[in-house]
């Protein structure tokens, strides 16, 4: 690797580790960017998964008071993730990137949107908004949350950009409103889904191991510096991030998709 490579490839881990962070939708840095040196879109994935899976260390510890409060929903969606994860990671090594690759700014889009509204939709629905704190939900509720997320941690497993975003939406119509919280959660079971597809990707010989070593430790100072970040504004300021980070990833998969 060349030092205009070394410095490019960190550059971008640390941006998409700071990105996940506090949102999701890292993969969309660190992927383009291995593509720009060469690297084939399979191998990038994969390289781009292990990457941000080692470098969700900092963040998971960023968040470890966040994580030790929403403990009973780690044991309703971690073996969903788990199993979700693993699919998605053998479909990627078994079959083509184009259809998942079309549905990507759709979906990301969706998730935006119903992140935007899940205020509204939680009033609607019934969950308490007013008091600042976390609403029990609908037993019903539950079980659809958790097939959205096995769904989430199939695409996870597969390619992984915006599975932040989706999860946040579907933790804010459960009734969840600490933000903090949520991305404590949201971190957790990312940081779950990615382990499973890194194992198998590294079983299938998938790693560019050089460049994964330089954006791993780029993703850890990315994932730290945006889990410490995010804790330190408000929780509307939060929102508003995530908000525009969701729409501006969008915008730029659905001119990638357009522009083809």
């Amino acid at each position: 690797m060349s030092v205009a490579e070394i410095i490019g490839l960190t550059a971008a881990a640390v941006a998409a580790g700071m990105i996940n962070a506090i949102a999701g939708g890292g993969t969309l840095v660190t992927f383009p960017a291995l593509l720009a040196f060469g690297i084939s879109p399979v191998v990038a994935n994969a390289t781009s998964t292990l990457a941000l899976f080692i470098g969700t260390a900092g963040s998971v510890y960023g968040y470890r008071r966040q994580i030790a409060a929403v403990g009973p929903w780690l044991k309703r969606f971690v073996p969903v993730s788990l199993l979700g994860g693993l699919l998605g990671s053998v479909i990627l090594t078994s079959t083509r990137e184009s259809i998942f690759a079309k549905l990507v700014p759709f979906l990301l889009l969706f998730a935006t949107l119903l992140f935007l509204a899940q205020g509204a939709f939680r009033r609607f629905a019934g969950f308490a908004d007013s008091s600042g704190r976390n609403a029990a939900p609908h037993r019903h509720a539950v079980w659809m949350a958790v097939l959205f997320q096995f769904l989430v941690a199939v695409y996870g497993g597969y390619f992984g950009a915006g599975i932040g975003i989706l999860m946040l939406a579907s933790l804010g119509f459960l009734g969840l409103s600490d933000i903090h919280e949520m991305n404590g959660l949201k971190t957790t079971l990312g940081a779950l889904i990615n382990l499973v597809a890194t194992g198998w990707f590294v079983a299938a010989g998938l790693i560019d191991w050089p460049r994964a070593g330089v954006m791993t430790v780029g993703a850890l100072a990315g994932y730290f510096l945006g889990a410490h970040f995010a804790q330190r504004i408000s929780q509307k300021a939060v929102r508003h991030l995530i908000t525009s980070i969701g729409l501006l990833i969008s915008a730029w998969l659905f001119y990638k998709h357009f522009t083809k």
